[in-house]
């Protein structure tokens, strides 16, 4: 997450908003959120109800959820989903925002005449 936090300005000039989902019920997540003072939205998901939507993987031997990143567009629809074997298998932030970039030309170019 330290990631994530290097480059919130970066992510919030692509008109994007960073979302973290985490296996801890509420309050543990609460209180990681708080004492990291962490500057993006995240959301406890003690169910594994976002897990199983989106197939992110869990391997017990490798310390349980695999890392996953998906980019939604505005409209819902999944554009870009990455499914990490191990923990430390996380797309760097500039290949995250160049694709955001991509998305947001493919946006403006549909709209010019």
């Amino acid at each position: 997450m330290a990631q994530l936090r290097q480059d919130y300005d970066k992510f919030l000039a692509q008109d994007t908003e960073v979302v973290v989902l985490g296996p801890e019920d509420g309050k543990a997540f609460s209180n990681y959120w708080q004492k990291h003072n962490l500057p993006f939205i995240g959301l406890p998901d003690p169910t594994h109800t976002v897990l199983k939507l989106y197939g992110q993987k869990i391997n017990l031997f490798k310390f349980g959820r695999m890392p996953a990143q998906v980019i939604i567009d505005k409209s819902g629809e999944a554009r870009f989903i990455h499914y990490g074997h191990d923990m430390t298998d996380i797309p760097e932030n500039e290949e995250i925002l160049d694709l955001l970039k991509k998305m947001n030309d493919e946006i403006l170019s549909a709209f010019t005449v």
